[in-house]
């Protein structure tokens, strides 16, 4: 069954997801952005992320993805998930193994879809 894949805005997910996608980035997200072109024929770009329901591209700039890891204070001043944040994070959510990058397009009704 194929996932439906959505464009958001990091700060429009909820708590849970970003400290999901935290986990699943810990040194910061800049060094992972993709480009992609969005529906209007303009380049984006975002941060890939799958979960068990939708496979997201979380539109962002390099300095977006850098000041949202710099304001954060679950990272240290290096850019890293701090070390009992991430635990805690591994500790609430244990199936870290089932999130990965990947999935196929299907249409969302609250989300932006990208082809």
């Amino acid at each position: 069954m194929s996932k439906p894949k959505v464009i958001k805005d990091y700060e429009k997910l909820t708590e849970e997801l970003q400290e999901r996608i935290k986990l699943f980035y810990p040194n910061g997200f800049a060094d992972n952005l993709i480009r992609f072109t969005d529906k209007d024929g303009k380049y984006v770009s975002a941060l890939p992320f799958e979960d068990e329901d939708k496979y997201y591209l979380l539109r962002m700039t390099n300095a977006q993805a850098d000041k949202i890891i710099k304001d954060d204070t679950d990272y240290d001043d290096d850019g890293n998930l701090r070390d009992e944040i991430k635990d805690d994070y591994e500790d609430k959510y244990n199936d870290l193994d089932s999130m990965h990058i990947g999935g196929d397009k299907k249409d969302d009704d609250d989300d932006e879809d990208y082809d």
